[in-house]
């Protein structure tokens, strides 16, 4: 009885979680883009080369600008604090780290929806520079009229702040941006802006 019950033990195998059936504390291989805060800033699950369908946490050293693969411990968590995800990833280390080298435009949301608390623009100004929230980015206007509306969506975020009640004008703002080559990794040049009423 004693060895039946020892080799059911040793058959039974771990949990597997998420759309790539992994185990909770597996190590895995990530593809992090160059496009920071960019709608298609997809983390990416190598070698299948698939969205990793989870968040990674704890990479502080990310540059804007540069892809990364990095290695990752991914959890799963059966009670989940509200409103989040029950899997993700642990940022562990960089394996490598690529410059980008393109020009090519993406697009960045500067309204996002919380649950609790509605919608929130991700813009913030220090003296006389813009920045994406969290402010780790500089938006660099590329003309007069981006710099205007900049300025524009600027005074309502002032007004919001002064009075919790009221919520942004529009229902959406998509800057087309790229990154600003005389401040690389620090800034996006911001080439246009869509207002959506």
């Amino acid at each position: 009885m004693f060895l039946l019950t020892l080799s059911f033990l040793s058959c039974k195998k771990d949990p597997s979680y998420g759309p790539h059936n992994l185990k909770n504390g597996q190590e895995v291989e990530l593809l992090v883009d160059h496009r920071y805060g960019a709608e298609k800033d997809i983390l990416i699950k190598l070698p299948e080369n698939v969205p990793a369908g989870a968040y990674l946490a704890g990479f502080e050293q990310r540059e804007p600008g540069f892809s990364y693969r990095v290695r990752a411990k991914f959890h799963h968590d059966d009670d989940p604090p509200q409103d989040s995800s029950s899997d993700s990833f642990e940022f562990l280390r960089i394996t490598s780290k690529e410059q980008y080298k393109g020009t090519e435009s993406f697009d960045i949301q500067l309204i996002v929806s919380y649950v609790p608390g509605g919608p929130t623009i991700r813009l913030n100004k220090t003296g006389n520079d813009y920045y994406f929230i969290p402010d780790k980015l500089q938006l660099n206007a590329a003309n007069n009229t981006v710099a205007g509306q900049l300025e524009e969506i600027w005074q309502n975020v002032k007004e919001i702040r002064a009075d919790w009640k009221l919520k942004p004008k529009w229902k959406a703002i998509k800057a087309t941006v790229t990154h600003n080559p005389q401040k690389f990794g620090k800034a996006y040049l911001v080439q246009q802006i869509q207002f959506t009423l």
